[in-house]
């Protein structure tokens, strides 16, 4: 018998887990490479990346609208207890590994980061780049966390809050413009 699966317009492959199929939103982009799995849902305008996976298959993962996971990531959930939930525009950086995890509106998550089991990062919090949040523990509205263990460094300046404001429509065109040219099509509106 052949495997089940089903591959999405930009060739990310959707696998069912006890017969339940991920949920996409018609308007997400879902890249090559990505490996989708189980109990997960995918909001408006969000693009999930090459190469991520995102396993919903013990519990759920959920990601909002206009945000973005970023190649490499991978996404899972803990054993009837936590499941994965990823706000609005909220920017994940490449090769972050999230946990069973709440990741609120806005908040940002840097490159190569772990985001561990019952953890929080609020509204406009970020996790800087190779941090790792471990259990239990939430960055508050604000916070800028470095290190492993993360740990408080100071609050998020009005212009790095600017400049993550920016990036969920920004990669929502950069998507767009890959989409475009995976398909073969000349896009209205080159970008960037």
């Amino acid at each position: 018998m052949a495997p089940l699966y089903k591959d999405s317009l930009l060739g990310a492959r959707l696998t069912p887990f006890k017969g339940v199929w991920p949920s996409v939103h018609a308007t997400a982009y879902i890249f090559h490479g990505a490996q989708i799995v189980g109990d997960v849902e995918i909001g408006a305008n969000s693009s999930i990346w090459h190469n991520c996976v995102l396993r919903g298959d013990v519990n759920h993962i959920r990601v909002g609208s206009r945000s973005n996971i970023q190649d490499g990531t991978i996404v899972h959930v803990s054993t009837h207890t936590f499941p994965t939930l990823i706000g609005n525009d909220v920017l994940v950086a490449h090769k972050a590994l999230l946990h069973g995890c709440r990741l609120h509106d806005n908040s940002f998550v840097g490159m190569g980061a772990i985001v561990m089991d019952d953890t929080d990062i609020e509204p406009d919090g970020m996790l800087a780049a190779g941090a790792m949040l471990t259990p239990g523990k939430t960055i508050k509205r604000g916070e800028l966390w470095v290190g492993s263990p993360a740990k408080f460094l100071r609050h998020v300046s009005d212009v790095e809050l600017k400049k993550n404001h920016s990036m969920a429509e920004h990669y929502r065109k950069i998507a767009e413009q890959h989409k475009f040219d995976s398909m073969g099509e000349k896009s209205p509106q080159p970008y960037p």
